[in-house]
């Protein structure tokens, strides 16, 4: 798609805050409704890297983790996708809760041991996959540095995670998960929203976000995961360059 035409089609973004109280009883989470020509994307910020997608009676569940909600409360997943075998992204509490015998896995290799007899889609850097109209793109997350500990082990090495780009009735909503602006990702384009881990220590400082933002230039930005970060520094290094970030419970 041209990059004109998704700006003519942002412009049609119906933008909403809610609070779920009927399907999911546990309280407050905030959520956004974003309006396509095929009906509303809805996204729960659930807390941390966790959320929720609502498309078309499709519940699509990314790194359910019980620290941040009860997820016996929660929709069960007709989609769950995983970035990364972290006990935060992928908890078997969690995900014994939103998972049926039904439910479509998608998930890097790393996953896989800690997933047992679970039917799972492994999904490589490159991959693509559309899942009853919703299409999946494949992108990989992980880190050059160690921000804690310089020159030490990393945390995210190559290979063990994912990041997703999921297109909802022609929006296209990226969930880097945690990574650096590594070289595989100067080509991503064409993003509407875009959800990105800074918390400084194990994925990016607000100056890196800020450059990779300033790359794919998204027309929403949320950070996530980003534990006690300068959320204020992020914001201005954002704002000098016109891009809108919100900003959502999701430390």
């Amino acid at each position: 798609m041209m990059k004109s035409d998704r700006n003519v089609r942002c412009r049609i973004f119906a933008i909403v805050i809610v609070t779920l109280v009927a399907a999911m009883p546990v309280s407050a989470f905030e959520t956004e409704t974003f309006e396509t020509d095929r009906g509303a994307v809805e996204v729960t910020f659930i807390g941390h890297g966790s959320m929720m997608f609502r498309f078309g009676g499709m519940v699509v569940h990314v790194d359910p983790w019980s620290e941040v909600a009860d997820y016996s409360e929660l929709p069960d997943a007709d989609v769950l996708l995983l970035t990364h075998y972290h006990s935060d992204h992928l908890d078997r509490k969690a995900l014994d809760e939103v998972l049926r015998d039904d439910t479509r896995i998608y998930c890097p290799s790393s996953c896989t041991d800690k997933l047992g007899d679970c039917d799972t889609t492994v999904m490589s850097y490159g991959d693509e996959t559309d899942i009853g109209g919703v299409h999946v793109e494949t992108l990989p997350a992980y880190n050059l540095t160690n921000l804690r500990n310089p020159g030490g082990r990393l945390v995210h090495p190559k290979g063990i995670g994912n990041g997703y780009i999921v297109s909802f009735g022609g929006l296209r909503f990226y969930h880097a998960s945690e990574t650096e602006f590594v070289p595989e990702l100067k080509a991503v384009h064409d993003i509407d929203v875009m959800f990105l881990a800074v918390d400084s220590v194990y994925n990016m400082t607000p100056v890196m976000a800020a450059e990779f933002v300033f790359a794919v230039r998204p027309e929403i930005f949320y950070p996530i995961h980003y534990a006690d970060a300068d959320m204020k520094e992020l914001a201005a290094l954002l704002k000098s360059g016109n891009i809108q970030m919100r900003l959502r419970s999701m430390k």
